[in-house]
């Protein structure tokens, strides 16, 4: 800990496991942090446990903490999104100068980013909403950080984000990502993608382990070799770690001793609401998202776990399938999955920048999630070569690359969900994500019928295929068209 009363480069305000990782990390790079929490207790500890790790400035009120801060100063916000982001940002505001910048890195909806920086620019500072993204272990060794508000402010604050980073082939997994909401409606999307990279791992953890009657220490030992190719992902990572656990007071499996009902802070809820307000089709998301809903309802569950019936379900054997061949087929259900999540998630960021003029990068993101964040994998790679070839690619399943892995992964994605229905298991995103696949190579869609349903109750009017223009049927009438 630094004793002189030097200011410091940047400041972090709230100091629970993520702020102080965040502060140890820009310390770690030589940057001298000023330090601030509401509860001193936290500031103290930080000090205490950490403080000789490298040059903290700690502070006891808010004006103190800007006091210790060069200029322009740059705070950055790690507490509850909400009502206490709301309070820590006017309280930053009213001890500012103007051409300081304020730096929201919670998990803030962008709606609220957007009403922030306007309040915020009026009062003459520069309001930053940054999405982090790495957890707790990336926030302290180098996280993927997605900023956005104004690009003078990045030009004061992005050699700060860039050294704490995390690096891939030597490039900070940081840029700017564009105006106001920009940075947390991307973080926003990224987390939904997240959600639904998590579920389809789930899926197949669950066919491996119930369909194929595969024990945990087996099916890791899958997922370590499927982390070698194609599949070479954090998450695929961490999930052979998980199901190696045993529990070292029951000796079982730990997996098996832990409720089955995920929770949920919010991000992935936010992305299917905007992707529904944005008209964007994130049927792997949402699916996801409801999968964690239905998890939760523990006492529906319970009422209806032996309740309802289960039709001619099969078992394993019935089906007549090699296990080897069935691992290798979910696999390949689990990657076309995961494209589908993905290629999704581009599509909402597309809509949203379209929606709010934020012209953001899809070649930028994918660059920066291949390190540091949750969602980093070896195929990033090939979506930042596809927005190479073709920025204006409608839908990254088109990319020559990724039409070619569809081309062989397709057959065995029909096998996994056909499989599952048979058996009786769930499988919600792979076969939505199917579904979906199947609705884009679609020539025509159940829609038409949609149209002409609506025409009939609610004289909505219909287009049709052979000339310009909108009619409607007389239903009621003589049932003759005419053109409206």
């Amino acid at each position: 800990m630094s004793t002189e009363q030097n200011l410091a480069q940047i400041g972090v305000v709230g100091l629970a496991v993520m702020g102080s990782n965040l502060a140890r990390n820009f310390a770690h790079k030589g940057h001298t942090v000023a330090v601030y929490n509401r509860s001193t207790s936290k500031t103290d500890k930080l000090i205490s446990d950490h403080g000789e790790e490298g040059n903290f400035i700690p502070s006891a009120t808010i004006e103190e903490f800007v006091a210790s801060l060069e200029r322009p100063r740059r705070a950055i916000i790690m507490v509850q999104a909400g009502k206490a982001t709301d309070a820590v940002i006017e309280q930053l505001a009213d001890a500012m100068e103007p051409g300081d910048i304020i730096i929201d890195g919670g998990n803030a909806l962008y709606t609220d980013t957007i009403r922030r920086e306007k309040e915020i620019s009026a009062r003459g500072l520069h309001f930053v909403g940054a999405g982090i993204s790495g957890g707790e272990e990336g926030a302290l060794h180098g996280p993927a950080i997605m900023p956005g508000g104004p690009a003078e402010s990045y030009e004061a604050l992005g050699p700060l984000l860039e050294s704490i980073a995390a690096k891939v082939d030597g490039t900070p997994c940081v840029t700017h990502i564009g105006p106001d909401g920009a940075g947390h409606f991307v973080k926003m999307v990224h987390n939904g993608i997240e959600y639904a990279d998590m579920q389809v791992i789930g899926e197949a953890y669950h066919l491996l382990r119930y369909a194929a009657g595969m024990e945990p220490s087996e099916i890791a030992d899958v997922f370590r070799e499927w982390n070698s190719g194609d599949l070479d992902s954090y998450l695929v990572e961490i999930t052979a770690e998980v199901l190696s656990q045993v529990d070292s007071e029951t000796q079982r499996p730990l997996i098996d001793v832990i409720v089955d009902s995920a929770g949920q802070k919010g991000t992935g809820r936010w992305t299917v609401k905007a992707a529904l307000d944005l008209g964007i089709a994130t049927t792997g998301i949402g699916e996801a998202v409801f999968a964690r809903a239905l998890s939760g309802a523990q006492r529906q569950r319970a009422a209806t776990c032996q309740a309802l019936p289960s039709g001619a379900v099969e078992t394993f054997d019935d089906l007549g399938i090699d296990k080897a061949d069935f691992v290798e087929d979910v696999r390949r259900a689990l990657y076309a999955s995961k494209l589908v999540a993905y290629s999704q998630g581009f599509d909402e960021i597309k809509a949203g920048s379209e929606e709010h003029n934020w012209n953001v990068d899809p070649r930028d993101l994918a660059m920066i999630w291949r390190g540091g964040c949750i969602i980093r994998a070896q195929f990033l790679n090939r979506i930042s070569e596809a927005y190479d070839h073709n920025p204006e690619v409608e839908s990254l399943l088109l990319d020559p690359y990724f039409h070619q892995e569809m081309e062989n992964l397709v057959d065995s994605w029909r096998r996994v969900v056909v499989a599952a229905t048979r058996l009786g298991l769930p499988v919600p995103v792979f076969s939505s994500s199917l579904s979906y696949y199947d609705s884009l190579r679609a020539e025509r869609l159940p829609a038409a019928l949609i149209q002409g349903q609506r025409d009939f109750f609610g004289a909505h009017t219909y287009q049709r295929v052979d000339k310009p223009g909108r009619f409607h049927t007389l239903w009621s009438a003589d049932r003759s068209e005419i053109e409206v």
